[in-house]
């Protein structure tokens, strides 16, 4: 298969990038500081992340929002203009087909940011069950980019020359950075205050340029854009949820919309309806949680979890070293009687037990921006 490149490729071959292969794409995965460098430098100042990789979709018509919301568990209809949702897509047996950021742009005008492995897929489920209702368009004019960090916010401010970033988490405005027009987001995959912005192809270099040229702003690669999320406790497409996930064991029952459990509330018409309300009332097997190796020893994906009696009762789905918190950290899934906080597991790692412990997520605190 050939490999697809963003716009700014030469660019990251041009700052030393390591380049990899990811969902299709050469993409860099570090830079010449390095992951762990490139991880705290976001933390404590700014990072800007080529993320164009991902799929961008437009949705334009009337009854847009209706079948949207036919489609994901959440409250559509009532999401206001210039406000963003963070949603799924799930399927008949109330697994998740992918997550997605879903952004009321205008009246009539929706736009979707959606995982880069799942964006053809979603392309086409989208036109299936909304072409006979509003117009949907994968937008490969636009790059996508992401600037992450403490200092993103002032960063941004200082290059507007249109518009304002004034805005909460969870919005988005149309402005323009150094005279270039941008859609701005302020949202992002680290758990810092931060934006991302959608640019036209042909403007991409330039604005990324611009970005990289502000004093402490570094590019980031996708091995720190993995640890900063996974610190976060955010689920990566894949590997965290997956098409045999539920919503209610992932541990993402917020999206779900609450107008479906009041006593005659909406009627749900969201795939997999049925199966996700009734876990909501009753719970599940299993549940997604953090794991703290009480140890140096990394926890990959794939690890299995016992309990002490030797008995399988969960297995890893991300793991990795937190260069903020400075430990081996992890996420998976565990059976429900085994997801308190602090109960004690082992993990088998190169058939050695090492002693974990169930954690709270997020290893780090958010530092979302709310007005």
């Amino acid at each position: 298969m050939t490999l697809k490149k963003t716009v700014i490729y030469e660019m990251h071959r041009e700052l030393g990038a390591k380049i990899v292969a990811f969902a299709g794409y050469q993409m860099p995965v570090s830079f010449l500081s390095g992951i762990i460098k490139e991880h705290l430098h976001t933390r404590q100042y700014a990072g800007f992340f080529d993320i164009s990789h991902m799929g961008q979709i437009s949705l334009h018509g009337k009854q847009g929002a209706t079948a949207l919301e036919k489609l994901v568990p959440s409250n559509i209809l009532n999401l206001q203009e210039s406000r963003q949702c963070y949603t799924l897509f799930t399927n008949d047996q109330g697994g998740i087909l992918d997550d997605l950021i879903v952004s009321h742009i205008s009246q009539d005008h929706w736009m979707l940011v959606v995982n880069a492995a799942c964006k053809q897929q979603d392309f086409s489920y989208l036109q299936h069950y909304l072409s006979d209702n509003c117009s949907v368009e994968l937008l490969e004019d636009k790059s996508l980019f992401a600037l992450q960090g403490p200092l993103a916010a002032s960063i941004i401010k200082e290059l507007l020359t249109e518009g304002s970033a004034e805005i909460p988490f969870m919005a988005t405005a149309r402005v323009a950075i150094a005279e270039i027009p941008c859609q701005i987001s302020r949202c992002g995959y680290t758990g810092e205050d931060g934006f991302e912005i959608s640019v036209a192809n042909h403007q991409a270099e330039k604005l990324s340029r611009i970005l990289l040229k502000q004093e402490f702003v570094g590019p980031i690669g996708l091995g720190a854009r993995d640890s900063l999320r996974l610190e976060a406790g955010l689920c990566l497409y894949g590997h965290d949820i997956d098409a045999t996930t539920t919503p209610v064991e992932a541990g993402l029952s917020w999206v779900i919309d609450k107008n479906y459990l009041q006593p005659n509330g909406k009627k749900p018409e969201f795939p997999g309806a049925q199966k996700i309300l009734a876990e909501l009332q009753s719970g599940t097997k299993r549940q997604r949680v953090g794991i703290l190796p009480l140890g140096r020893s990394l926890v990959r994906e794939g690890t299995h979890l016992f309990n002490q009696k030797n008995e399988a009762v969960g297995y890893v789905t991300s793991g990795g070293f937190g260069p903020s918190v400075r430990a081996s950290i992890a996420m998976g899934y565990v059976a429900t009687e085994y997801n308190q906080v602090d109960t004690e597991l082992t993990a088998l790692v190169r058939n050695r037990n090492v002693p974990v412990k169930v954690a709270a997520l997020p290893f780090v605190p958010h530092h979302y921006f709310r007005s």
